[in-house]
């Protein structure tokens, strides 16, 4: 009796330290610490381990369009890793509203912005620029069709750190950033701010039925070869930028603008901030 007292007083004891480092503790990604009660039988006394669950980081992602028109934006999460599916992989967004989604670390994809999207006599729904061709507003895992400005993460998959960027590797169909809200560490905005379609070249356009443009080409997408593509025998870190990559480097230094344009153009944070995703910053 002696032994089972002297064994529960301990075990209390140990739970009231561990629940008094929880309550003082403000991270998002710790693991709760474990609790112990103590049973005995006729023929032993042991310690029984309860184990708490963990509690898993959640990320805030707001999507803001400053654009003058309707956007459709579009969620990708990247199934080969760790990723849980978001709440929604689609869905409108009018001018000057905006929304947010919750992510579920650890997690990895993209998000882009459809424009100039409707719904035929069928009820097939299809836009015009990055559409995922699912028929429907939700794009249901498919990815977006090129040309396309992306917004990349991996969220909470590498030592509980944020990797985030713009990327125009894929090409161009409107302005895009990301900012980090809350965080620590070197947490700046990841931004493409200019309109990359007015200086877009001829061989690069892509238009509308009138004429206008409304989105820009990769050239690897408009050619694909190796050189522009980074493919072949240029598929190496050395792999240089082309006259055509400077394009989309010269009007968005922050985003890549080809496949090896690794330089300062990932950015990284940390303490779990959540996210905003702005349209025509």
């Amino acid at each position: 009796m002696k032994k089972t007292l002297s064994l529960m007083i301990s075990c209390l004891i140990l739970a009231f330290f561990f629940l008094s480092v929880d309550a003082g503790y403000n991270g998002s990604d710790h693991v709760q610490h474990d609790i112990c009660t103590v049973t005995s039988g006729p023929d032993e006394v042991r310690i029984m381990i309860l184990k708490r669950p963990s509690a898993q980081s959640v990320r805030s992602i707001t999507f803001r369009n400053n654009c003058p028109s309707t956007i459709w934006p579009g969620t990708l999460s990247i199934t080969g890793g760790q990723s849980t599916q978001l709440s929604t992989t689609g869905f409108a967004l009018a001018s000057r509203a905006s929304t947010s989604l919750d992510v579920q670390t650890p997690w990895s994809g993209r998000f882009w912005a459809q424009t100039g999207c409707s719904t035929n006599t069928s009820g097939w729904f299809s836009c015009a620029t990055a559409d995922c061709a699912s028929g429907q507003v939700t794009c249901n895992g498919n990815g977006a069709s090129l040309p396309v400005s992306l917004v990349e993460f991996n969220v909470g998959m590498f030592g509980g750190r944020d990797f985030y960027d713009v990327s125009l590797v894929d090409g161009f169909n409107m302005p895009v950033s990301v900012s980090p809200d809350g965080g620590t560490g070197i947490c700046h905005t990841s931004t493409c701010p200019m309109d990359v379609n007015a200086v877009c070249p001829l061989e690069l356009q892509q238009k509308a039925p009138d004429g206008s443009v409304i989105a820009c080409k990769s050239a690897c997408t408009a050619f694909n070869q190796p050189q522009y593509c980074c493919t072949g025998d240029f598929l190496t870190p050395a792999c240089p930028p082309t006259n055509y990559s400077m394009i989309f480097k010269n009007q968005c230094p922050q985003a890549y603008s080809y496949a090896y344009d690794d330089v300062n153009n990932t950015f990284t944070c940390s303490g779990a901030p959540n996210y905003v995703i702005t349209f025509c910053p």
